[in-house]
């Protein structure tokens, strides 16, 4: 067992995730291969989200999930198995989004299967990720009349 790869692919996953919630595009984007296959998609969304190279994903993601969406990932349960350069890993992720301008919160989780690749600079990377939703749930915060957003990084006027 390569405990040295195992903690470096946990370490990347949970920097696709940082990342990615804040909107550091360009380390997210080191986070994957050149030539990741990307499947996303949830049932807020009207299709399924398909990418096969970088560019495209953090393109899609940094056009998309702007400063008007929150989100936060959590990801746990790592099962990684590595053969020499190359594994593979399910990792069971919740995440939440808030949309304060549509006044919608999405929470949802499942299960990602990824396989990763050590590139010739001798980096970890997202050689291909999915994922399969257990359920997602969309709350329309105006059904919540005490939802109140007292802090959002994105926002200066709630910021203390």
């Amino acid at each position: 067992m390569d405990l040295v790869a195992i903690e470096a692919i946990r370490q990347l996953k949970y920097r696709y995730f940082r990342t990615l919630d804040l909107k550091q595009w360009d380390d997210f984007g080191d986070c994957l291969a050149e030539d990741v296959v990307a499947r996303y998609g949830t049932q807020a969304m009207d299709k399924p989200l398909h990418f096969d190279t970088r560019a495209d994903v953090v393109s899609y993601m940094s056009e998309n999930l702007g400063t008007g969406i929150i989100t936060i990932h959590i990801a746990n349960h790592p099962e990684i198995q590595v053969d020499g350069d190359t594994a593979t890993g399910s990792w069971g992720f919740e995440d939440t989004v808030i949309v304060p301008d549509f006044k919608v919160t999405i929470r949802g989780g499942g299960y990602y299967q990824d396989t990763y690749r050590k590139d010739s600079d001798g980096q970890w990377r997202i050689a291909s990720t999915r994922y399969e939703r257990i359920y997602e749930a969309l709350t329309s915060l105006e059904d919540t009349p005490s939802f109140k957003l007292i802090a959002n990084r994105w926002d200066p006027s709630l910021q203390h």
